[in-house]
C-alpha cells in the first residue's frame, strides 16, 4: 500500500505539472467537458473518460469543470426504486452493487468510500420514507434522482486524483446553480451568472472542478431537477459564465452527424452547424443539445463542440453563431415518428377575422403543443407531438367542433431537412422529384420561420424510404434523380 500511495503522489504531482505547464502556454484552451450516463456506464468507462481527460490536458485543453450525470442507468434505477417504495419494497442494491464495484476497483481512498456510502444510506433512509407515507412528491423525487449524480461526481475526482489530475467534486449548488422552485422541469434564475462566477473564483484554476449535471438549487435551499437536456444546460451555463473558450459535450457518436445512424448506416459527420440550425435538429428528432441547453452559449457566442467518448481522435461537429465554411445545399436530415396530422378547417370564416384566435386559444385552454404548422385563411394543419396527452387533444377536438371541422390522422412523420431556405426550390427540386419516384405522399409541408429547415409530413410506413433515397442524393453522390445544376 506504501508503494501504491507513492505512485499515487508522483502520478498527483506529474499533473500539476501537466496542468501548470499548459497554464504558461499560450496555447491553452480553457473548456468545460460534459460526460453523460453513457460515457460514465461502469469502472472501465470511468477510467476511460478520466484518462481521456488527462490527454486532452496534454493537448493543450484546461478543465476548468467537467459536468458528469449519474453512472450508467442509475438515475433509471433510481426512479424504479421510488415506484417500488410506493409499493411498499426498499431494494438500492444495484445502484450500490454498480458504486461499490467501482470504489474496490480503483480501491479509492477512505474518504471517497464514506462519502459515496453516507450518501447511498440516505437514499436508502429516503425511500423508506417514501414506503411509510405512500407518497413522492415532485420535491421528493428531484431529491431521490441526485444521488446519482451526488456519488458519480465524488467517484470521477478521486479517480483523477488518483492518475495525476488535481481535481474536487461539486455539487452544482455549491459552483453557484440556482433555479426556480418547479420541481421537476426547473429553470435557472438570471442570478445564477454572478453565483457562478463568484464560486469558480474561489476555484483554483489547477484544480479540476467536476460537477453535478441536472441538479440545482432552488431559493430555498431545496434540490430540484433542471427540464430536458439539463446536464448539457449546466455544462453551457458554467461555460458560458465564466467565458471559457469552448463548451465541450461528449456523446457516443462523432458528433452532429448528417442522420440518424440507426436508420442511415452511411451518415457522417458535420464539420459545422449554427446555433439555429442545431436547434432545429433537437426540435425535429436529433440526437443533439436541446436548444434551452444552447442559450447560454448562444448569448455569449461560445462555441460547443459535440465530441465522441467512445472516438476521441475525433474532430467533432463545432456549434457556433456563424460558420466560416462554405454551406452545403443540405446540412442535415432529421425526423420524427408517431406524430398525429389534424386538420381544421371553417368555410364560415371566410373573409373574417379571428379564426385562428380561437383556434389558438383552445390549443393553449387545453396546453397542447404543436410541432409543424401551415395555415390558410379557412384552415390549419398541424402536428402533435406523440408524448402529448390523448385526453387533451379530445378534448381540444371538442371544443373546436362547434366553430371547425376537425380531423386527426395518426402514424405520421415529420421528415426535416436542416437546409439554406433561400435555396429552397434546388431542395424542393430534388425532394420532389424524389418522391415522385419512390410513390411517396406528402400530407403537409412548412418552411420554417427560422429559415433553415423545410419539414414534410408523411405517412410512417413511407419515412425510412424517404429519409434514405434523399441521404444518397445530398451526402452519398448517389441520387436516383439529377441534381439542379
Amino acid at each position: 500500500m506504501a508503494d501504491q500511495a507513492h505512485e499515487a503522489m508522483d502520478e498527483y504531482k506529474s499533473g500539476m505539472s501537466i496542468i501548470k505547464d499548459r497554464k504558461d502556454d499560450q496555447t491553452t484552451i480553457d473548456v468545460v467537458m460534459k460526460f453523460g450516463g453513457s460515457s460514465l456506464a461502469d469502472y472501465k468507462r470511468i477510467d476511460h473518460v478520466a484518462n481521456l481527460i488527462k490527454d486532452q490536458i496534454k493537448l493543450g485543453y484546461r478543465p476548468r469543470a467537467v459536468v458528469c450525470s449519474a453512472m450508467g442507468k442509475t438515475t433509471n434505477n433510481l426512479l424504479s426504486a421510488g415506484d417500488f417504495a410506493l409499493e411498499g419494497q426498499v431494494n438500492i442494491d444495484p445502484i450500490r452493487t454498480l458504486h461499490k464495484a467501482t470504489l474496490n476497483e480503483f480501491e479509492m481512498p477512505e474518504h471517497t468510500r464514506e462519502d459515496i456510502m453516507s450518501l447511498l444510506g440516505e437514499c436508502e433512509d429516503m425511500l423508506n420514507g417514501v414506503r411509510l407515507i405512500q407518497e413522492l412528491s415532485p420535491k421528493s423525487l428531484d431529491q431521490l434522482v441526485s444521488y446519482g449524480e451526488r456519488c458519480s461526481v465524488r467517484m470521477m475526482a478521486a479517480r483523477l486524483n488518483q492518475i495525476g489530475i488535481p481535481a474536487q467534486a461539486f455539487d452544482a449548488w455549491e459552483v453557484g446553480l440556482k433555479t426556480d422552485s418547479t420541481f421537476g422541469n426547473a429553470a435557472l434564475i438570471p442570478s445564477y451568472e454572478d453565483g457562478v462566477r463568484k464560486a469558480f473564483e474561489r476555484v483554483d484554476p489547477n484544480v479540476v472542478a467536476v460537477v453535478t449535471g441536472f441538479i440545482a438549487h432552488d431559493p430555498n435551499g431545496k434540490i430540484t431537477t433542471l427540464g430536458r437536456g439539463g446536464s448539457d444546460l449546466t455544462a453551457t451555463a458554467i461555460g458560458a459564465s465564466i467565458n471559457l473558450d469552448e463548451i465541450q459535450v461528449w456523446k457516443d457518436v462523432d458528433g452532429i452527424l448528417t442522420s440518424d445512424p440507426r436508420l442511415v448506416k452511411t451518415a457522417t459527420p458535420v464539420t459545422t452547424v449554427t446555433y439555429e440550425e442545431a436547434s432545429e435538429l433537437a426540435y425535429f428528432g436529433a440526437q443533439v443539445l436541446h436548444p434551452i441547453a444552447m442559450q447560454p452559449a448562444m448569448k455569449y457566442d461560445i462555441p460547443v463542440r459535440v465530441k465522441n467518448s467512445y472516438n476521441p481522435s475525433a474532430e467533432g461537429t463545432v456549434i457556433s453563431n456563424a460558420s466560416t465554411e462554405a454551406r452545403p445545399l443540405v446540412t442535415a436530415i432529421t425526423f420524427k415518428r408517431g406524430a398525429t396530422l389534424m386538420d381544421i378547417q371553417c368555410t364560415a370564416m371566410l373573409g373574417a377575422y379571428g379564426f385562428l384566435a380561437k383556434v389558438f386559444s383552445a390549443f393553449e385552454h387545453h396546453k397542447v403543443s404543436v410541432d409543424v404548422l401551415a395555415s390558410s385563411e379557412v384552415s390549419v394543419s398541424l402536428t402533435l407531438d406523440k408524448k402529448q396527452n390523448l385526453e387533451s387533444i379530445n378534448n381540444l377536438k371538442t371544443d373546436m367542433e362547434p366553430f371547425a371541422d376537425v380531423t386527426l390522422k395518426k402514424g405520421k412523420s415529420i421528415l426535416t431537412l436542416i437546409t439554406d431556405v433561400d435555396r429552397s426550390s434546388e431542395v424542393l427540386s430534388t425532394v420532389f422529384s424524389v418522391f415522385r419516384l419512390r410513390g411517396i405522399k406528402v400530407e403537409m409541408m412548412s418552411q420554417g420561420a427560422s429559415k433553415v429547415n423545410i419539414s414534410f409530413i408523411l405517412s410512417d410506413d413511407q419515412l425510412d424510404d424517404a429519409v434514405l433515397n434523399l441521404h444518397k442524393c445530398f451526402f452519398e453522390g448517389s441520387c436516383a434523380v439529377d441534381l439542379p445544376e
